[in-house]
This record gives C-alpha cells, structure tokens and sequence, in this order.
C-alpha cells in the first residue's frame, strides 16, 4: 500500500506548471487516533482562510484509491480528504472491507476521511443495481412507513442500518472519525429518499438514521447534512436540525460552482457550522475560493476529476495558496478521554445526580441530592456515551424513551437505545443526541429529591454538570 511522504522538492515542468518532484522522501508524521471534535475544531479553524482538497472514489470497491491516485499522478500531491463509498451492488458490498482498510490507511497517511452511502431502497435486498435500486421511487405510505417505529419497513430500515455497522465499528477502534453523509442530495428526486420536505420527509429519516446508529455506540460520525444546488430552493426544509448536524454541504451540479446566493443559503442554514462542497465536477478556482471562503472543503467527484478538468487546471487548483493537501493538515493535540471515568457528577449549588435512595430495581428516579459518599452518587462515564451507576449496574436513563420537554430520568437495564445516549459539551451541559435535549434540573430547584429531567439546551446553571475526573 502507498504511504504519504514529505518532500525536500525540486521543480518539474508537467502540463506547462511546475510541481514539487521528489529528491529525498521523509515519512510524514501520521495523524493519531482522534476524536470528532478534533476534525470539526480544525474544520472550523480553516474556514475562511484555508479549504482542504478532497477526492471521491467511487465504484469498484475492489479499487478504493483509483481516482485518488489519478490526483497524486497529476498533481505529484495526493488530496487533504479520501471519499469512499459503502455502495450497493453486490460485488462492491462484498469489498466493503477493501473501503475500510482503505480509509484507514489515508487517515494514517495524514488525509481525512469521509464516507457517503448510495443505499438500496428498503423495500427491497442489502444489494442493488443502481438503476431501479438507488435511483428508484417508492410510495408515500412507504416512505411513511420507513419512518414509522414499529412497522416492518421500519425495521428493514435499521436492518439495513445494521449491515454498514460493523464496518464503522472498525474505523471507531482504529480511532479514524468519518465525515459521514448518508442520505445525500435530500432534495432531489432521483434517489427514493429524495424531495420530501418537511418535519416527516427526509429530515425525520436522517434523524432516525443519526439516532440509530449514535445508539449503537458509533460516536466516531461526523454528520454531514448535504442537499444539491437545486435552483427550486428551500432547502432549509429538508434540515434535521442542529443537534443531528455536524457539517452542512452542499453538491454543484446544476452549474460548475456554487452561485453566491447558494453560499448564502447554505451559511443561513449552517449558522457556526463548517460548511463544505461535498461534491464537484470542476476543480475550485482562487476567484471562487476568494470570494466564498468559508467553505472548509471540497471534493472533487471520481471520474469528473479528469473528465471535466485538463491536468493544468488540476494542477492549479491544488497548488493554490489556500488548498491545504495530505501533509498539510494539523490536527489539535487534545489531552485523550480516558476510557472511563468513575466518581461523583455534580451540578446546581454543588449538588450530586442520585439513584434515589440507593436503588438498584430499574425505574429508580435519578435525582438532585446534597453531595455524600456512597453508591448512589458514583456513575461511570464511558466512551459508548452511557452514563453507568456500578451499584445497581444500570443506566441514566430517559423514561420511555421520551424527547418532549420535561421527560423525566431514571435509572434502566444498560440496553445501547438512544435513550441512554449523553454527550459532554464544551459548555458543561450532557446533551441527549436522540432528543437533542440536555440533563436539566426542573425550574434550577435546589431541592433535595428535585428528579431530573430533559430539557431544550439553553445554557442555565442547572443544565452544567461537572463530570467524574
């Protein structure tokens, strides 16, 4: 397999530029496990000034690297961002460890690493031709169906889910976190999950999508949301929601570049989110990257790269002030997340969370209690993103699964659902991703006994704990 290196350069003219040849290799310093708030810190510390180059590769699984290698064959660089795809065809589902193995091999080169999926509809098998499979059409109570808990295309949905698994399970251990786009293109009609705005449409399916598999413990995913530059707008109506969205993009194919009124739309929707072109046919030019500089990345798509742009713009675009190439990626030295952490987790007025007089039966309240030594105030932060109390071997739980404000917790059996999800946030709070709610104390009481519950994420003191050491 090709590993990355760094150059002591020398100048070639190829296709009327010069680019950096080889005169005498160095390994470059591979990037480390890291987590997905490394990879969004340094998207967002890009953005503005700086935009990381991207290939995709797309089918034969067999070849993950093909139009990768096309780059580096033109460019003498290889890209800053490696797309791959978990496809649909069954030869490609069959090499989907070729795209696993693949990935982890670029993000230990020093390229980040993103995955898209072209899933087979759910009405039908976990392989597909594309035509008839990926772009098909099914029908409205179908699609209701799919995202409907407890029907059988419900269930085929996750079942599907289930079978891409696995395979990020794998980029999780590796400790390789994956710009993650499922479901692409959200407003377009070529695809059977496509052009269905509103709260039930695509945007509720994302959101089933998002919790099932944060349920299952995959919390190496970045979320990136993508619509494509569809002149018919709107697209702020296919949006999940901020707390199911890690990057926005968008894809350019109705015309070569984003128009500024597309990059305008897009930042309306992103907020401080980064914002990326996850998808292209023509290599990005200084004046697009000049006066859109807020986009974070690029990626150019597979046979495009040479189809629709000649070796000496390639060769421009990758040398551009801006456009940062594997190599020239930094990632944020961050001080690594023990892999649990046991102790007290105190909140308002130095208060404790409790298991209600020491329970151990499942439905036991947790609670706001004053501070003491005991069971009942110690909990194990882990990194599958459950909250444990080790006396009763039970989770923080939300009760029936509940996301509407006001939903009390309690203790339950450990069982990998969404409702025992929580995430630490910067600012102190523990964010439920399924709800995108936060661990609140009712009205900031101080109240021994006060149950706790969720609440929308609002910054108060009673929504900031401080978490075992």
């Amino acid at each position: 397999m090709r590993r990355a290196r760094t150059w002591l350069p020398t100048l070639t003219a190829v296709g009327g530029l010069l680019l950096a040849t080889a005169l005498q290799p160095s390994t470059a310093q591979a990037f480390p496990a890291s987590s997905t708030q490394d990879v969004l810190a340094y998207l967002k510390s890009v953005s503005g000034t700086q935009i990381v180059s991207g290939q995709h590769n797309k089918e034969p699984a067999s070849a993950p690297a093909q139009y990768t290698q096309q780059v580096k064959d033109i460019t003498g660089q290889y890209p800053g961002l490696w797309g791959g795809d978990l496809m649909f065809n069954a030869a490609d589902v069959a090499n989907r460890q070729r795209v696993v193995d693949q990935a982890k091999t670029e993000w230990a080169n020093g390229s980040l690493v993103a995955l898209t999926w072209h899933v087979c509809t759910p009405t039908g098998g976990g392989s597909c031709q594309f035509d008839g499979g990926v772009k098909t059409q099914i029908s409205n109570d179908q699609f209701t169906q799919v995202v409907t808990d407890g029907t059988a295309l419900n269930a085929a949905w996750k079942k599907r889910l289930d079978e891409a698994v696995p395979y990020l399970q794998q980029l999780k251990d590796a400790g390789v976190p994956v710009l993650f786009r499922p479901l692409h293109e959200m407003n377009e009609s070529w695809n059977w999950w496509g052009n269905r705005p509103g709260v039930n449409g695509g945007a509720r399916l994302y959101r089933i999508t998002h919790d099932y598999l944060v349920a299952k413990g995959l919390s190496n995913l970045i979320w990136v949301w993508n619509v494509q530059d569809n002149p018919a707008g709107g697209w702020a109506g296919y949006y999940p929601g901020d707390a199911y969205v890690d990057v926005v993009s968008l894809d350019a194919w109705y015309k070569n570049y984003p128009s500024a009124a597309d990059y305008q739309q897009l930042q309306a929707i992103a907020g401080s989110k980064p914002i990326a072109i996850a998808e292209m046919g023509k290599i990005p030019t200084a004046d697009l990257l000049n006066s859109q500089p807020r986009w974070s990345y690029f990626m150019l798509w597979s046979e495009q790269l040479k189809g629709s742009n000649t070796n000496a713009e390639i060769q421009t675009g990758y040398f551009l002030p801006r456009v940062l190439n594997q190599g020239e990626l930094t990632l944020p030295t961050g001080t690594p997340t023990p892999a649990t952490r046991t102790g007290p987790v105190t909140g308002l007025a130095g208060k404790c969370v409790d298991a209600r007089a020491a329970g151990t039966a499942n439905g036991t309240a947790v609670q706001l209690y004053t501070c003491a030594a005991g069971v009942a105030q110690t909990w194990t932060v882990g990194t599958d993103g459950t909250v444990r109390n080790p006396n009763s071997g039970k989770c923080l739980d939300i009760t029936s699964a509940g996301t509407a404000n006001g939903t009390r917790t309690q203790l339950w059996d450990c069982n990998g659902t969404g409702a025992q999800q929580w995430q630490a946030q910067a600012s102190g709070q523990l964010k439920n991703p399924q709800s995108g709610r936060c661990l609140d104390v009712p009205g900031g009481s101080t109240a021994d006994g006060t149950q706790l519950q969720i609440w929308d994420c609002n910054g108060n003191a009673w929504q900031k704990w401080t978490l075992p050491a």
